[in-house]
């Protein structure tokens, strides 16, 4: 048999074997940790398992009637969805520490408070849902404009809302079911040059740590702090130096710096740690404090060589500002014109950036919400309300240049990247059935809530499937 054999000629050129993936769950095995990029990796597949499984329009009632935010949904309906008013719309979402509750308030003033399990687990019974009402924690209609609404982080019994039509934060014990709320903050007077006394609307609220100060900004460019154990009145004020709204603040988690943005697109910086700013939380002689810095978005932007190629960079209004609850030196950002990104705050550069097509494209522009964006509580997936359409962004801004959205990301081209080209990391959009306000995700297990401007919370999370539907 040897005789047919065909002897094999030497080759010159050098044979490569075929590269292949390592298999990673092996290393988690062995590693017994999570790699970074294997993290990032499992963050993609998340982000292609959501999709909308509930939808619970604010149906209620107030004292067995239709409440405020009820009865104009319905008018609404009747004249046709092309031009939603302003003042529908949830506006704020947001959950307790263990996401067991979570609360809601509209623009026309209904205040409610949901028991999440309740809520989740009616999500498999049908595709249009009504919520059953006696499975509220509490329901209120306030008859006035809801802007902002946060839980206590100490107390859990406590629920404060604040409006930008009114100088009052309204503190609620979920405990108690009244229309009246246990403790009531003001703000001081302002005077104009003409003598006249006017209130500052409140448009975002926030706490210490130990509870005793309640922070709230307004629309005269100032963070209003509340001492809960001296009086109704702030203590003391923060200013801005401009006088235009703060939409948004921060308190980073060791309660030393607080950041304010709004519609003047600078993002403030208040140190209360020690020197000469310390003073804030110790001195209650001087009222006033100054930020000790402020960052003009723009001129940031404009350092982006390739972002500055392609679009005219201007100054605008930032509606939203959240830290990284999985890095806290990342402070993502969400302007008025649909734009998202991150501010490092310790090289105080952009790091990364998201710009989807203008909303005017489609006319759907709409400058009369303020959209409340969030992170996803485990992992750095920033959730964004599309401007332009009925949907929902999920961003990876994971902190790496790995990360579609960071300002230094290029594709790979090697081979690996080739044969793996199908699970590249992306920006994943989830539509959805209404156009979404405000966001919130469970911190336990990352569903999504999102209020929306026809008054309705949608339900974002994994799909059930059935063993019968597998057949």
């Amino acid at each position: 048999m040897d005789k047919y054999l065909v002897p094999l000629k030497p080759s010159a050129e050098k044979v490569h074997p075929l590269p292949r993936c390592r298999w990673k769950r092996s290393n988690v095995e062995l590693n017994g940790r999570f790699e970074p990029n294997y993290c990032h990796e499992m963050l993609d597949l998340l982000s292609r398992s959501y999709s909308e499984v509930g939808a619970f329009p604010h149906l209620y009632h107030a004292d067995e009637t239709p409440c405020e935010s009820h009865i104009q949904r319905a008018i609404t309906r009747a004249n046709g969805d092309g031009n939603l008013p302003s003042k529908q719309g949830i506006s704020a979402v947001d959950f307790d520490n263990k996401g067991i509750y979570l609360a809601s308030v509209t623009k026309l003033g209904c205040l409610t408070v949901h028991d999440f399990e309740a809520l989740y687990c009616q999500t498999h019974k049908q595709t249009c849902l009504k919520e059953d009402e006696s499975k509220h924690l509490l329901h209120l209609s306030l008859k006035r404009q809801l802007d902002t609404v946060r839980w206590n982080p100490i107390n859990q019994d406590e629920v404060v809302c604040a409006s930008v039509k009114s100088s009052e934060v309204l503190i609620f014990d979920v405990g108690y079911v009244s229309s009246e709320p246990i403790e009531v903050l003001r703000t001081r007077n302002t005077a104009t040059v003409h003598g006249y006394n006017g209130h500052k609307g409140l448009s975002d609220v926030a706490f210490t740590s130990n509870d005793s100060w309640i922070l709230a900004s307004d629309t005269h460019g100032g963070i209003n702090v509340w001492d809960r154990r001296v009086k109704a009145l702030p203590s003391l004020e923060l200013t801005s130096g401009s006088s235009s709204t703060l939409n948004s603040i921060q308190i980073n988690v060791e309660n030393q710096i607080i950041f304010g943005a709004g519609k003047s697109g600078f993002v403030y910086v208040w140190d209360i740690r020690g020197g000469r700013a310390s003073t804030t939380f110790q001195s209650h002689k001087e009222m006033c404090h100054p930020p000790i810095t402020s960052l003009k978005l723009a001129t940031l932007l404009e350092k982006i060589g390739s972002l500055k190629a392609q679009a005219n960079i201007v100054c605008k209004e930032i509606h939203s500002i959240q830290l990284n609850p999985c890095c806290p030196y990342q402070l993502a950002f969400h302007l008025d014109d649909g734009w998202s990104g991150v501010l490092d705050i310790n090289t105080l550069q952009v790091t990364h950036i998201h710009c989807p097509p203008p909303a005017w494209l489609n006319d759907s522009y709409d400058l009369s919400y303020i959209r409340k964006p969030s992170w996803l509580s485990t992992c750095s997936i920033y959730l964004v309300g599309s401007s332009s359409d009925s949907g929902i962004h999920l961003l990876d801004f994971y902190p790496s240049t790995s990360s579609p959205s960071h300002v230094h990301f290029k594709e790979d081209t090697d081979n690996v990247s080739k044969m793996n080209r199908s699970q590249n990391h992306q920006n994943r959009f989830i539509p959805l059935s209404e156009g979404v306000i405000s966001c919130a995700a469970h911190p336990l297990y990352n569903a999504i809530v999102v209020g929306t401007k026809k008054t309705s919370l949608l339900v974002i999370s994994q799909r059930r499937r059935s063993n019968s539907e597998e057949d």
